[in-house]
């Protein structure tokens, strides 16, 4: 008898969990307890903190990424549309030019654009994976702002926000023309077929270190920085090698997409608190899950003191230091296949 037959040796070997797909909390609460703490309090902290302050005459942002070929139903007026990559499923130069289309025919004053690991056509490496007829031709981008590791500068007429309500383009209200700093890339770590899938690097490489101009206002990237917003538990889905070079250029904003479950918005404050956090989640705990290790334990500590004197210093003497608001604007629900995220806005 062969004993791969006996059906208690059948399907012994079970599939290894999607890593863009959020883990259980009792599963990660078994596996890394310590970071389950120290993640949630470290958020639970910065959501206490006072919203970054808008300049006088602030420039509305809306942010969209991973629409997958799909149009977006009533997107919010605002000075600049960003779209953060994944316009297509496909990547053909007709998809493209779809989305392009349908995003020139918003009344936004600015569209900036960057590319996703699903738009091939823009990625001459994985350009020939498409028929001769899905690459035929090319993108004509009309009035959109293309970054493909490109610096972008652009002069913005803006108006004060209107404290009673009424339309702020009456004659006489005050408008001032502020001048605005972005910078666009593509890649991101290896997720699926090189070939096939634009911009991609192997995981853990060096792709970001000095990329990025030291005065970038905005940063508009595919992937997230890691452990934000990216399924930061277990592991996290985003790139370390960005995340070191966010902290180092510290734009007042930071768009992406690429991981669908980390939709939405935080503020990064570049503090004690960050820092400990980020140190904490770099931890790998070899012994009874991390319940044992001293250096995981004290970055837990310094999280909750750190944030708490930074906190207090916000409430009670309204003190703000440097900080970016992160972004992740992906429109698509999970893998659901279908829009489901809220658009995001930020005033800046």
């Amino acid at each position: 008898m062969v004993l791969d037959s006996l059906p208690w040796r059948r399907k012994t070997d079970a599939a290894p969990p999607d890593p863009f797909e959020p883990a259980p909390f009792l599963r990660l609460a078994f596996q890394a307890p310590v970071k389950l703490i120290l993640y949630h309090a470290y958020h639970t902290i910065t959501s206490l903190r006072s919203a970054p302050t808008p300049l006088k005459h602030p420039i509305r942002i809306v942010c969209i990424s991973d629409t997958r070929g799909h149009i977006v139903d009533d997107v919010p007026d605002g000075d600049i549309l960003i779209h953060a990559g994944d316009m297509t499923i496909g990547g053909s130069v007709p998809e493209l030019q779809a989305q392009v289309d349908w995003l020139c025919s918003l009344p936004h004053k600015e569209i900036i654009v960057i590319s996703g690991n699903h738009d091939t056509y823009l990625d001459p490496r994985t350009r020939p994976s498409l028929r001769d007829d899905q690459r035929a031709g090319a993108v004509d981008w009309k009035r959109v702002h293309y970054l493909q590791h490109r610096r972008l500068s652009l002069s913005i007429e803006v108006e004060p926000p209107s404290a009673d309500g009424e339309e702020t383009h009456l004659l006489g209200r005050e408008t001032k023309s502020r001048r605005v700093r972005i910078y666009g890339a593509p890649q991101i770590p290896a997720r699926g077929d090189m070939n096939v899938h634009a911009f991609q690097y192997l995981r853990g490489r060096d792709a970001w270190s000095e990329t990025v101009p030291e005065d970038t206002d905005i940063l508009v990237t595919h992937t997230p920085p890691k452990y934000h917003m990216d399924l930061s538990l277990p592991s996290g889905m985003g790139c370390e090698h960005l995340a070191a070079e966010v902290k180092r250029v510290k734009p007042t904003l930071h768009v992406f997409g690429h991981v669908h479950w980390g939709a939405g918005q935080e503020v990064v404050w570049w503090e004690g608190c960050h820092d400990a956090y980020e140190k904490g989640m770099r931890v790998q705990p070899r012994w009874f899950r991390g319940l044992l290790s001293p250096r995981l334990w004290w970055n837990a500590f310094r999280v909750v003191y750190r944030g708490l004197r930074e906190l207090i210093w916000d409430k009670v003497w309204g003190g703000q230091g440097p900080n970016t608001i992160m972004v992740n604007a992906a429109q698509m629900h999970g893998s659901i296949g279908r829009l489901g995220s809220p658009i995001q806005v930020v005033d800046i």
